[in-house]
């Protein structure tokens, strides 16, 4: 990795965010297979070179030794200084994380395990949370009694209609005890005032449960300052781990609150790890974690990501909001975005066919979202190898289609 700057300025980090001949030294890392032009990094991020080196190496090495290396010396030392270098990065304890194999692992059991849910008590989902984690807090009806709240959020959105909104819903539904909230929606890429919220629901007396799945790496945060007792995140987006791998953050405080996952009894009931789902983890990927941190810190961490990839998605945004026929869909209140924006082509019903058309004949790849209650949309999602020749053909395509 070229060298980073320290990012204590904010002048010098948007200065890199800029910096062309920095970025082209960054893309330089990574091998790119020939094909369209993507702007569909929020899927699943890609390893450098050395990353992917260090993770062959680790699958071989793994492979030859078995379990002799992973019972002597992985599962008693290795995965602990792992762990302890993870929770360093995120501004936790060591006792409030546990890796998983990815977000939603993580997310589907904090709901699951959740024991201070009583028949007739109220959970909260909105529009903008994921598919999986509405269906889990669905399941929380059938199997807890409990009555299922669904709101739609506020288009366009701001920082005072989302606090609003959360506000209504506290106070209309007295019974209210968990909610999901999501810090970057997976549909539009708006950002969630996280903060905010956790302190409203606190007041009220509701739990938050937070999927952090796009937040890590490309949000500059830290999980003991964003006042939220529950949380699951990916290392393998925005950090550039292999993937299947994320973690379950539960604050120290709350750890009764969430029952060992299945009756797990691996370990202590004040120990974090028997609320991970058990299961042989993906080892090789693990032991490349130290390197991943150590790129992710030489890069500037993510302030110098976050700010790389918003300047990316504002170069094109401006521009497309000049456009008849372009609907962007998310602010540009910097609170409330990161490099993730979503837009419409609103003289063209069917975006999926968009999309193709965005494929087939500018070598543009995106992603369709459904699902909010804004309606469908385009999701643009550049990355860490995307330049700004890119973000060019992205205007001129939408110029050409609108």
């Amino acid at each position: 990795m070229p060298d980073a700057i320290h990012t204590g300025s904010a002048s010098s980090v948007i200065e890199r965010a800029n910096d062309e001949v920095f970025w082209q030294q960054v893309a330089a890392q990574y091998d790119v297979e020939p094909g369209p032009m993507n702007f569909e990094y929020g899927y699943f991020g890609r390893m450098t070179r050395k990353v992917l080196k260090n993770y062959e190496q680790n699958l071989a090495y793994v492979n030859r030794s078995n379990s002799v290396y992973v019972r002597q010396q992985f599962d008693a030392v290795d995965s602990e200084v792992i762990r302890a270098q993870l929770a360093d990065l995120v501004g936790a304890a060591k006792g409030e994380v546990a890796i998983t194999r990815c977000a939603s692992e993580s997310l589907l059991s904090l709901i699951r395990n959740y024991n201070e849910l009583r028949p007739g008590d109220q959970v909260l989902i909105s529009d903008l949370d994921y598919i999986s984690v509405q269906t889990a807090m669905r399941w929380l009806v059938k199997n807890r009694g409990v009555e299922l709240i669904e709101i739609q959020h506020t288009h366009p959105a701001s920082f005072d209609s989302l606090l609003d909104t959360y506000r209504h819903a506290f106070e209309n539904h007295p019974r209210l005890k968990l909610m999901a909230l999501t810090h970057v929606t997976h549909r539009t890429g708006l950002v969630m005032p996280v903060q905010a919220i956790a302190a409203l629901a606190k007041q009220h007396g509701v739990d938050v449960i937070l999927d952090g799945a796009h937040a890590l790496g490309q949000l500059d945060f830290k999980l003991d300052e964003l006042g939220v007792p529950f949380a699951g995140y990916n290392l393998q987006k925005w950090i550039g781990a292999p993937l299947s791998l994320g973690f379950i953050y539960v604050a120290e405080k709350r750890l009764q609150s969430i029952d060992p996952d299945m009756g797990d009894e691996r370990y202590p009931l004040d120990d974090i790890l028997s609320r991970a789902p058990y299961g042989t983890p993906n080892i090789p990927a693990l032991m490349t974690l130290p390197t991943v941190f150590q790129e992710h810190r030489a890069l500037g961490g993510a302030a110098v990501k976050g700010a790389r990839l918003a300047y990316l998605r504002n170069l094109w945004v401006k521009p497309a909001r000049e456009i008849e026929g372009i609907e962007v869909l998310t602010p540009d209140d910097p609170r409330l975005y990161c490099g993730i924006t979503a837009l419409r082509f609103t003289h063209h019903a069917d975006q999926q066919l968009m999309i193709q058309r965005l494929l087939d004949e500018y070598g543009l790849f995106t992603v369709a979202r459904n699902g909010s209650a804004c309606g469908p949309c385009i999701r643009i999602t550049p990355g860490f190898t995307t330049s700004t020749a890119h973000v060019a053909q992205l205007i001129q395509a939408l110029r050409d289609l609108a």
